[in-house]
């Protein structure tokens, strides 16, 4: 279930009602006339299933309520109600199987953004990976996949072009190229500074590396595997079940294909250069491709059965 603080203008607040009590899925509604100061107005509360959440904040936001007043979602953790049950029930398809728009283009929005945290995480996550190509150390290549925050802009990107959002998709395309660009070079620095005192040298970096070549070396597995990856990484985020992201970040190899890139660029290797570049290139293409269609049809989806839930509620 999920809880809707809503501030309205009093002269809005009959049809606000209305729309509430018109959506299957809602309970628990309450009124408070003139309980809002800033903006003035009055309060309103309910609670929906999750599966009727995204239409009914539709509905919201063509009243203009998230102009003229404001609109706050809460997940409930817990409800003991013989209501909320009813409601969840009424409610048409899965609370896990539903996607709530607003929410998704406002997570996406704030982790597609250019901030000095992001690159941060980006930079220490391939310079990690660095040293895990060249000591051919698959625990370290493992943990910079999941200190790597590169999904966020992947996700921000999909998540636009399904919405229509070319300033999302341009800001989340931003993030990831200036991201992987400054990551890589500040690894050429690093790489230069680790041969100087003796801990890299380009014997280790050309030997043979069963636990890490394979980051140089794209194949049709690497791109299957993303493909996969995309996918799972993006009904996590819909779904709310965010636990999923860890293994999407541990799967794919965008972090050590860029550290080993920018090793091989460091010793002058341009074969493991663009060996690296190209997998790092297929990856991306893979999760943005696997993310795009996984909302699309989350989409269609979810737009048949509002549509079935309406027509089930014309004729109730």
């Amino acid at each position: 279930m999920l809880h809707l603080r809503l501030l309205t203008p009093s002269g809005r607040t009959d049809a606000v009602v209305r729309l509430i009590e018109s959506t299957v899925g809602t309970t628990h509604l309450v009124v408070l006339p003139g309980a809002a100061r800033a903006p003035a107005g009055d309060v309103v509360l309910c609670d929906v299933a999750r599966e009727a959440g995204d239409g009914l904040i539709a509905g919201l936001r063509e009243l203009e309520i998230d102009r003229t007043g404001s609109i706050a979602v809460e997940n409930i953790d817990l409800s003991l109600s013989v209501r909320a049950d009813k409601a969840e029930d009424d409610a048409p398809g899965e609370g896990a199987d539903a996607v709530l728009w607003e929410h998704l283009t406002d997570v996406t929005h704030e982790e597609s953004t250019l901030t000095v945290t992001y690159v941060a995480f980006l930079v220490i996550a391939t310079m990690i990976a660095a040293c895990g190509v060249v000591l051919d150390n698959a625990v370290l290549i493992v943990g910079a996949m999941a200190v790597g925050p590169e999904f966020g802009p992947i996700a921000g990107f999909c998540t636009a072009l399904v919405q229509r959002a070319p300033r999302l998709a341009l800001r989340s395309l931003v993030a990831l190229v200036v991201g992987f660009v400054v990551a890589m070079a500040v690894t050429v620095g690093f790489s230069f500074f680790m041969d100087a005192v003796g801990l890299f040298s380009e014997d280790r970096l050309l030997a043979d590396r069963p636990n890490t070549g394979f980051v140089w070396a794209p194949d049709w597995f690497s791109f299957i595997v993303a493909v996969l990856a995309g996918a799972a990484g993006t009904l996590s985020l819909t779904s709310a079940k965010s636990g999923a992201l860890v293994g999407v970040a541990i799967s794919v190899t965008t972090v050590p294909a860029a550290a080993n890139a920018a090793v091989a660029l460091a010793y002058g290797d341009l074969a493991q250069m663009w060996g690296s570049t190209e997998q790092l290139l297929l990856n991306l293409l893979g999760i943005a491709l696997a993310g795009t269609l996984t909302l699309l049809a989350q989409k269609f989806f979810w737009t048949r059965q509002r549509g079935r839930g309406a027509r089930e509620a014309r004729l109730g």
